[in-house]
This record gives structure tokens, C-alpha cells and sequence, in this order.
């Protein structure tokens, strides 16, 4: 008898670890791959009843990387069709789970901690405040952590958990595999509308597994359980011939969690024991799926363009102050924005402005404190980290689009949804020209040349070189020296392209590069040189322009003026004939600063409404100075204009503003 009982608790042993062992074997079996162009695709096959959005967010992939990768899936998908998913790290799934198919993931505890996926332009001191901690408290979850962050890294991140009267308060939660925005709300017992409120840049497209949403945050010390894990107890009474491993199944929980619910279990099971049974509540609710499928509609609205008759706007400087000759700049910007003002009327636009020196902390309360303040459609202006978190407050109070135009270190627009940043943080800006550079020079010999003790373009020079690396793109450095023309000969091909990046913008150095270079084509007049460089460089002078033709030089900048261009000579002519005056020598220019912002803004709000951030994409990027390409941070945050133009002066002595905003 003992040696029968044995002979089967072996046979169902083995039963049981053969299951595990096919399901492990499944969970490891990929999809299959292919190459096209370079690019490796995952293959999928369409089931019954799946959409785009459900198939992009099990492969951890935008809508539109597939709709650009499968030409006419916008008009709906069947079953049955191979679909070519773009293939990354972060995307790795398993075939034994199709995005169609409801799977048990793991509970992960998102009570202390979340994860956070770094994105391009980031810096560990932007996420600290984006997620209102400090960045030594990031680094102490996160061993070995330096500000050398890179794109895709995924870091731990500490909650808030205490309320503070001086700010918002929220807890941050990371979406899992599989998860919904109706499953998300439901761990915080919220409603999904609750969710779209506190995100406003959530979407189909950003609802995406490894992506983070902020969630209003109500009691200090509460802690929160995952819907896909959250029970609500029942009461069984037993029948005849049950056994613990049918009335488990019956309610889909484990026997463990029945015997935990009921200690009397231990003297065995009986005909009419009540039991308790803790059921998941995703069990117990009445169509919860149909309840998901209409929370993830909320993901693919567009409020209706909210138009207005006059555009009311707020411009609020300091114009009195002197310091450093700031007051005849901000003239200038304001001259050149009733110049905008002037060209969006003969457009058809109504459009009131309301200018004012903003002086002291209590003279600008004081402003926001009236009538007309609050009725703004649109708030420009603070120079200050002060000022500008003055005038963030007010517009998040009453719901005004704000535009910062000068400000590129504050980092209000990391948790305003309403902020538009005109002038470029420089980690993005860094993290655009480095894209652009690497898809500008393929195949291109690349050359680093630094020069001791001139490092200021060093944060620039190690996203490139990690851009590098990442393409698997080699590259050579060389340090600036006396030996320079000799040493980085050696390095240069004769055949191809070279590409020469000082790690410095200073116009001493780039002479001597300039001058090695030179006696470099002296040696082999048929080698192709070519130099990289940044935005100061359209401040040089006549005799450097001439070598950056020779060189066939590019720079990347935010900013520029072609002078030969037909509407900047008539924006030019307009000026003096409105002003009497030409324009400050400065770079960039204020008076056009100054109308392309006004020119963006207000034709924005004339043709969209003023909810115009939900069409961004379909305005121009191009202008007279400025590019502008606004991109929202995150799901809550507010816009960082990451608009790119690449000069190009080329050997024909001809220049070239190269729009690479999208």
C-alpha cells in the first residue's frame, strides 16, 4: 500500500514537472525574424479580432512604427495577416503569449519604487525632478548609477510617500505587459477618466508597457495592490466528492490560498464546511473586457477645438531692466511679436495684447492677481526660475497655454502639461544633433579631435560617441597639440568622406584644426575633409566662413538667419520702416525671435483653437529664425521645442539651412 502511494506521488511529481519544463520551453520560443533594408522585423500573424493598438502594446511598439512597416494596415486589420513588427531591445516577445491572449504576470510592487526607462535627452537631474525626488536618492537604489545615463537604460525610481502642502501630490506607476488603462485605475480604485485627467499626453500611443503615468495621490501611507491580483472574499459551502484541487479550479486560485482563508482546513476538508474563497475581482466584475475596450477609447479621443473669438494674450518681462543692455532686447522681442500681431490680423485674427513689466516677485503677483490675467488664452514671458514658476503656477490655476521663450534650465515644463519651452534644453538639443549627425555621416571616418582644457561641447561629445557605439560605427580621437598636422594624418582616409568634430566650439582652436587640415590636403589633394560643428559658429567671422566652404563645414543650430532669404529681407525692410531703426546685432536675432514665436503661437490657436497642442504635428516647423518642433516630456509634463536646422556651407560657396526638426 505505502509502496503504491509512493509509485504514484512520483508518477504526479513527474507529471507536474514535465508540465513545467513544456511551459518554460514555451516561454522561450521567439518569433520569427527577418531583415529588410538593414532593419530586423519580427513576423506576426493577425488573430481574430485584434487592432493595431493591442498587437503595438504587446510588442512595446508605437501605432505608427507599424503603420509605416505594413502600408494599408490604417484601413483595418484581418485575420490572418503577417504584419512586420520593427524588432528592438526593449521588444522581445514570446510566441507562447499573443497580445490577443490573457496571461498571469507576476505582481510587481509598485508601492515604493517604479522603474523608469530613460528616453533620449534625458539627465538624471530632470528625472529627479520630474518625479519630485533628489538624485541622490535615485542613485541610492541604483548601484553603480552615474550621470552617464543612455537611451533605453532602466532605472529604479523611489515613490513620494508622504502629502506636501507646497506641490501636487502623485505616486508614479509603470505599465506591465498585458496591463490597461481600466486595470491601472482600478489599483487605485480611480476611474479611468481619473487617469487621462492627471496624464494629459496619455494616449494609444503612449499607453505603453515600460512607460510611466502619474496617479493622484490621496492617503500618505497607502499601499496598493494590482487589479490583476486583487481578491474579494466569497463563501462555498463544500459538496460531496469536492476536494480542494476542484473547488481551486472552479474559482481559478491555488489551494494554497484557500487553506490560508481557512485555518479549520488542517483537520481536512468536509461535506458543508463553509469556506472562504478569495476570488480575484477581475472574476467577479461583469464584462470586464468590454469595460477595457471602453476606458481604451478615451486613449484615441480628441477634444473638440475649443475656438475663440479674440485671442487674448499676456507678454510679462522685465523691459526696465538694464543689466547687461536685457532691456533693449526684450524692445526688440516685443516689437517683433506686434509685428506677428499685425500679420495674424490681415490674416483674419482678433487678437488683444496685454503688455507688462513684471519688475519685483510682488509686482508680478499682483498682475496675476487681475481680471484680464486670468482670462488669457496664452502667457509668454519670466526670465528667472522665480518668475517662471510664478507665472507655471498661475497657468496650471487657470488653465492658460504658457510659453517660456528664453529660459532653457527650468524645469517647470517636466510637470505642467500646459508649458511650451521655446528654447532648447541643451541635453535634448545634444541628443537631436547627434541623431542627426549619425544618419547625416553614414560610412563617414569620423575624427574626435580634443583640445586640452576646452571641453564645453563634452556632454555633446559623449551622446555621439554613444550614438556610435550603439550603430556599432567606429570613430578616432586625436588630442590637439604641436604635432597635430602630422598626427592626425594617419588617421584620415583618402577614399570616402572624413568627418573632423572638435570637442570645443572655441574659434582659436578650430583655427588650428583648420590649419593641421590644410597641410593635410597639401600631402592629398583628393581627400575628402569635411568638419562638424555647433551653433557659435555662425558668429565667426569672414576669413573662418571662407575655410568652412573650402571644408565643405556643417554645424548644427536651433537657430538662424539666411540672410539671402526673400522673407527675412522683407522682414528686415518692415522692421526699419515700423521702427525707424535696424535690428541689434545680436545672435539670434530678438526682433525675429519675437515674431517667429508670435507668428507659431498665434497662428496655432487662429487655426486649431485653444486646445491647438492635440494638431502640433500638423504645424510648420520652419521659420524665419527658429526651428520649432514641440514634443510633449512625458505623460503629464508639458512641451521642449527640439526643432534642428543643419547648416551646411558647401565647397561651391554656397549655404544651406537644412530643416531637420522631424
Amino acid at each position: 500500500m505505502h509502496k503504491s502511494l509512493g509509485i504514484r506521488k512520483i508518477t504526479l511529481l513527474f507529471f507536474f514537472v514535465a508540465i513545467f519544463v513544456s511551459a518554460a520551453t514555451a516561454q522561450t520560443t521567439t518569433y520569427e525574424t527577418v531583415t529588410q533594408n538593414g532593419h530586423t522585423y519580427y513576423k506576426y500573424t493577425v488573430k481574430q479580432g485584434e487592432g493595431l493598438f493591442a498587437i503595438s502594446r504587446a510588442f512595446n511598439v508605437s501605432v505608427n512604427d507599424i503603420l509605416k512597416n505594413n502600408p494599408g494596415s490604417d484601413t483595418g486589420l484581418r485575420n490572418g495577416q503577417e504584419l512586420l513588427i520593427p524588432a528592438s531591445q526593449s521588444a522581445a516577445p514570446v510566441a507562447s503569449s499573443s497580445p490577443g491572449e490573457t496571461t498571469r504576470q507576476l505582481p510587481v510592487n509598485q508601492n515604493h519604487t517604479f522603474r523608469h526607462t530613460i528616453a533620449r535627452g534625458e539627465t538624471l537631474f530632470g528625472i529627479a525632478q520630474m518625479y519630485n525626488t533628489n538624485v541622490d536618492e535615485i542613485v541610492r537604489y541604483n548601484d553603480g548609477l552615474t550621470e552617464n545615463i543612455s537611451e533605453g537604460q532602466v532605472i529604479v525610481v523611489p515613490q513620494q510617500r508622504t502629502l506636501s502642502s507646497n506641490r501636487e501630490n502623485y505616486r508614479y506607476h509603470t505599465i506591465l505587459p498585458k496591463e490597461t488603462l481600466y486595470s491601472v485605475s482600478r489599483t487605485y480604485t480611480l476611474k479611468p477618466e481619473d487617469l487621462i485627467e492627471a496624464n494629459p499626453g496619455l494616449s494609444a500611443e503612449t499607453f505603453q508597457a515600460g512607460k510611466t503615468v502619474r496617479v493622484p495621490f490621496f492617503e500618505s501611507q497607502a499601499d496598493f495592490v494590482p487589479y490583476a491580483e486583487q481578491t474579494q472574499n466569497i463563501t462555498h459551502q463544500a459538496k460531496r466528492g469536492e476536494t480542494l484541487y476542484s473547488i481551486a479550479k472552479e474559482y481559478d486560485v491555488t489551494v494554497e490560498a484557500i487553506q490560508k482563508a481557512n485555518p479549520m482546513l488542517a483537520s481536512g476538508l468536509k461535506t458543508n464546511m463553509e469556506l472562504i474563497i478569495p476570488v480575484k475581482v477581475a472574476r467577479l466584475e461583469d464584462n470586464v473586457r468590454a469595460r477595457e475596450i471602453d476606458a481604451d477609447r478615451l486613449l484615441s479621443q480628441t477634444g473638440q477645438t475649443q475656438r475663440t473669438d479674440v485671442i487674448k494674450v499676456g507678454l510679462l518681462l522685465p523691459f526696465l531692466d538694464k543689466s547687461d543692455g536685457q532691456h533693449f532686447r526684450l524692445q526688440e522681442y516685443y516689437e517683433g511679436f506686434l509685428m506677428a500681431v499685425e500679420k495674424m490680423k490681415s490674416a483674419g485674427a482678433n487678437v488683444e495684447v496685454y503688455a507688462f513689466e513684471i519688475g519685483t516677485r510682488a509686482k508680478l503677483e499682483s498682475l496675476l492677481g487681475t481680471m484680464e490675467m486670468e482670462q488669457l488664452h496664452l502667457l509668454i514671458g519670466g526670465m528667472t526660475d522665480e518668475q517662471i514658476n510664478i507665472m507655471s503656477d498661475f497657468s496650471k490655476k487657470h488653465n492658460i497655454k504658457y510659453v517660456i521663450p528664453f529660459s532653457s534650465r527650468n524645469n517647470e515644463v517636466l510637470n505642467n502639461s500646459l508649458i511650451f519651452q521655446v528654447n532648447t534644453p541643451q541635453s535634448y538639443l545634444y541628443s537631436k544633433a547627434s541623431g542627426v549627425f549619425r544618419d547625416t555621416f553614414k560610412g563617414s571616418n569620423v575624427v574626435i579631435v580634443n583640445v586640452p582644457g576646452r571641453g564645453d561641447k563634452s556632454e555633446f561629445l559623449a551622446t555621439l560617441k554613444a550614438d556610435l557605439r550603439a550603430a556599432n560605427r567606429r570613430f578616432s580621437e586625436i588630442t590637439l597639440n604641436s604635432n597635430i598636422a602630422s598626427g592626425i594624418l594617419p588617421l584620415l582616409q583618402t577614399t570616402g568622406q572624413n568627418v573632423i568634430v572638435p570637442s570645443t566650439g572655441d574659434s582659436n582652436a578650430l583655427r588650428e584644426i583648420i590649419d593641421a587640415l590644410n597641410k593635410a590636403h597639401e600631402s592629398n589633394p583628393g581627400m575628402v575633409t569635411r568638419l562638424f560643428g555647433y551653433p557659435e559658429w555662425q558668429t565667426f567671422n569672414s576669413s573662418l566662413k571662407t575655410s568652412f566652404h573650402r571644408l565643405g563645414t556643417y554645424f548644427y543650430t536651433s537657430f538662424y538667419v539666411d540672410d539671402r532669404d526673400a522673407e527675412t529681407r522683407e522682414f528686415v525692410e518692415n522692421f526699419k520702416k515700423w521702427y525707424g531703426r535696424d535690428m541689434l546685432n545680436t545672435t539670434p536675432k530678438y526682433g525675429i525671435f519675437g515674431y517667429d514665436t508670435g507668428l507659431f503661437f498665434l497662428n496655432a490657436i487662429h487655426r486649431y483653437g485653444i486646445n491647438f497642442e492635440q494638431r502640433l504635428n500638423m504645424m510648420p516647423t520652419n521659420a524665419i529664425q527658429f526651428a520649432f518642433n514641440f514634443e510633449r516630456v512625458n505623460n503629464w509634463g508639458g512641451f521642449v521645442n527640439t526643432g534642428l536646422y543643419l547648416i551646411h556651407y558647401d565647397v561651391n560657396n554656397a549655404t544651406y539651412k537644412l530643416n531637420k526638426s522631424r
